[in-house]
């Protein structure tokens, strides 16, 4: 656990209830903690402490990322055209040759990403598990041990393939009794209730065109006899919605909901196909949502209603989605991301600078249950934090520092910590070697594409 760290002179956007702001402001942060924010220096007392200058840096919650696929760092820019489904069908048969080395590669580079963008607490949704692949979600519980971040790792499934009519191929999925097994067995290694956890478990069978009816029920009764979250991709695409009302004679929202799929400890995918009723239906059942705007503009899915759903009463998180939809998989771009397509979607008053910087921090932490010590800077809440740097050619002249953040162009976080530990440090990685991790990724996405064409 780390010592006392004292930052001063910095702009502060601390996100709490009450929206406090400081022009020039401290923060005191002791045994993984916040200790003290406010205004001005920080109090004497702290004797020893490591001190960082805040001049020219706004210091924010560590950013939390709703939905990821680390593993699809390995296949980057493949379907350049294609819609979801289609994209999914491309890419599925290169997926089935994914191992242990893939994984661990393809999310130490995923998870660095996210660190450098600010993200301090990190959501994958694995559900790819081939045989004799190795144990992928240690796997990329490690990952996330070695650059440092809080980890919420997704059990996902898949148990409908296209000889019952799914979408994805037989060969990938997996028997339903094997996949609650493992997602219990998951819950049993690795899930940590306590304050503070730096490991939470969720389960995710992976969409309504991929997984049996029976699996949505009896995951969701285990995930709550057991008291850990669920996750599932839910109202992406139109061409989901049909398939939904032809398989099921009812629109996605609608068949989640009769399988016990709403609720305080959901949170869905996506989301941009929804009608006011759902919209409102999410808000009155305090679901929440995962909105991931450069993925889904990148395949032409559509814009969700992110102010009606934020109005409604749901939380909206942000999520970077798969690395192999959204090539770039940083949370700034996000952030930048959510603001605009709001605005073009509800004209210039839709978001503001301060919604958009909530939905990556306050509404991303209440999405994965941690609203209680994530997502702002006040005393007691754990001490992930992102400080960013604004005197720069790129922001000077902007005088409002939260808008600086999210309207200016994207940059590195200049300094994140992660329960005081520091992860990223004047703008640099500090747990891992880049150039290793670039390598790394290359090595394995290169052998992953001559396995998939054997």
């Amino acid at each position: 656990m780390s010592g006392t760290i004292v930052v001063e002179g910095c702009a502060i956007a601390t996100v709490d209830d009450a929206g406090r702001e400081f022009s020039d402001g401290h923060l005191v942060l002791e045994g993984g903690r916040i200790a003290a924010v406010g205004a001005g220096p920080a109090p004497g007392g702290a004797e020893g402490a490591r001190r960082i200058d805040g001049r020219g840096l706004l210091a924010t919650p560590a950013f939390v990322n709703c939905h990821h696929h680390l593993y699809q760092s390995a296949t980057r820019g493949l379907a350049q055209q294609a819609t979801l489904f289609e994209w999914l069908v491309a890419l599925y048969p290169v997926w089935a040759h994914i191992d242990d080395a893939t994984v661990a590669a393809a999310a130490r580079a995923a998870l660095a990403a996210l660190a450098r963008s600010g993200c301090g607490t990190a959501s994958d949704h694995h559900y790819v598990f081939p045989r004799d692949a190795g144990d992928l979600l240690s796997v990329e519980i490690e990952a996330a041990r070695q650059i440092g971040l809080r980890f919420h790792p997704c059990r996902g499934a898949m148990d409908l393939g296209t000889s019952h009519g799914g979408l994805p191929p037989d060969h990938i999925v997996e028997d339903r009794d094997a996949i609650l097994s493992a997602c219990a067995e998951a819950i049993d290694r690795h899930h940590d209730p306590e304050p503070g956890a730096m490991v939470r478990i969720a389960l995710a069978p992976t969409s309504p065109f991929s997984v049996t009816r029976e699996l949505m029920a009896e995951t969701a009764e285990l995930a709550r006899s057991r008291g850990v979250r669920l996750h599932t991709h839910l109202a992406e695409t139109r061409e989901e919605e049909e398939f939904c009302l032809e398989q099921f004679g009812m629109r996605p929202l609608q068949y989640v909901e009769e399988l016990g799929w709403l609720g305080g400890d959901v949170w869905l995918a996506h989301c941009v196909h929804l009608d006011d009723r759902e919209v409102r239906r999410m808000g009155d059942s305090a679901t929440g949502v995962a909105h991931c705007p450069t993925s889904n503009a990148r395949l032409g899915a559509g814009i969700a209603r992110v102010r009606d759903l934020v109005d409604a009463g749901a939380a909206v998180g942000l999520g970077v989605d798969g690395a192999a939809s959204n090539e770039s998989g940083e949370l700034t771009d996000e952030l930048r991301g959510a603001l605009l397509m709001a605005r073009v979607r509800g004209g210039p008053a839709a978001l503001t600078a301060r919604e958009a910087l909530a939905l990556a921090t306050r509404h991303g932490a209440r999405c994965l249950g941690r609203e209680d010590e994530l997502g702002r800077l006040e005393a007691g809440a754990l001490a992930d934090v992102a400080l960013w740097r604004l005197d720069d050619a790129g922001h000077a002249g902007i005088a409002d520092p939260v808008a600086a953040l999210v309207l200016g162009p994207p940059r590195p976080v200049h300094h994140l910590l992660v329960g005081g530990e520091t992860v990223v440090e004047d703008g640099e990685l500090r747990t891992a070697d880049p150039a290793l991790l670039a390598a790394d990724l290359a090595r394995e996405s290169t052998r992953l594409a001559e396995r998939a064409a054997r």
